[in-house]
């Protein structure tokens, strides 16, 4: 896999919610440690997205923000 985002966090599927347009991805990069995304059904099924399957979190930086109190 090549992708020009620098930010790509391997882990595992741990919840697959699907929806009616969208699909709720949860992937755990490390234990305690989880990603949430939400994807379009249609890409979900292409993917083969199944709790437990190794993925990738791509995560485009420029969309990250961070706030403190």
């Amino acid at each position: 896999m090549q992708v020009s985002a620098r930010n790509a966090l391997k882990g595992t599927v741990k919840n697959v919610v699907v929806g009616s347009v969208n699909t709720e991805v949860t992937v755990e990069i490390v234990p305690g440690v989880e990603v949430t995304a939400i994807i379009t059904k249609s890409s979900a099924e292409n993917l083969k997205l199944t709790e437990g399957k190794q993925v990738y979190a791509i995560v485009k930086s420029s969309d990250v923000m961070i706030a403190v109190d």
